[in-house]
């Protein structure tokens, strides 16, 4: 296994690939952002993973992750995702109070009680949060979704949060908006940026704004 230090940033280009798919390259900068560190320590770092070969990295144009790269980074996020859904499902956590628990416990988890957690939930295929949890063969299930700012009026289903932020969280839960829920976005605002929602599982209209609804991903219902 490899160190957490490692794994965080394994796991923070695979996001950061993710949100950006036409870009072969992840920019160090935006690494370094993402971790709160400064670019030459995580310039540093990169080095240090293409010494593992894990990465692919060209000075001054990006890095990207190579086989070995990917295949660690989905272990890491499968235990995080994993970790989150036992935290909620068997310890009744809350939704938002989780991932900084995951954040520690996905770098010292063993697989014989990640795998025995796996089996309790009855293999789950996304997290609490929605998002898709890798299998143990680092197979990713694939949904195409857009972001709720993205769409036109009209009804959709929630499937994902891509924001962890305990406050975000708990704001969500209370207009009922969670993965799974279904909603009707009824108007933009364009001069507000603002978008005004029916919820099924909350007041009968909320507004958001258009920030906030990047970070939900949607299908049409």
């Amino acid at each position: 296994m490899h160190s957490s230090t490692v794994e965080n940033y394994l796991k923070t280009i695979w996001g950061l690939q993710q949100r950006s798919p036409d870009s072969p390259l992840v920019p160090i900068g935006r690494v370094a952002e993402k971790l709160s560190v400064t670019p030459g320590t995580a310039t540093t770092m990169m080095n240090q993973l293409l010494k593992q070969e894990l990465v692919d990295y060209i000075p001054r144009k990006g890095v990207s992750l190579n086989v070995a790269g990917r295949k660690a980074a989905l272990q890491v996020l499968r235990r995080h995702r994993l970790v989150e859904s036992f935290l909620v499902e068997i310890m009744k956590l809350d939704w938002a109070e989780v991932h900084e628990e995951a954040e520690v416990l996905e770098h010292v988890i063993s697989e014989r009680l990640l795998t025995r957690m796996d089996q309790m939930l009855g293999h789950p295929t996304h997290d609490p949060h929605g998002a898709p949890i890798p299998t143990s063969e680092g197979e990713v299930p694939s949904q195409s979704t857009q972001t709720l700012a993205e769409c036109s009026p009209g009804d959709y289903t929630l499937t994902r949060v891509r924001e962890n932020r305990p406050d975000f969280l708990q704001w969500l839960a209370q207009l009922g908006l969670k993965p799974g829920t279904f909603l009707r976005l009824i108007a933009r605002d364009s001069f507000a940026d603002t978008l005004t929602l029916m919820v099924a599982e909350g007041p009968d209209q909320v507004q958001i704004s258009l920030s906030a609804a990047k970070s939900l991903l949607v299908v049409p219902a």
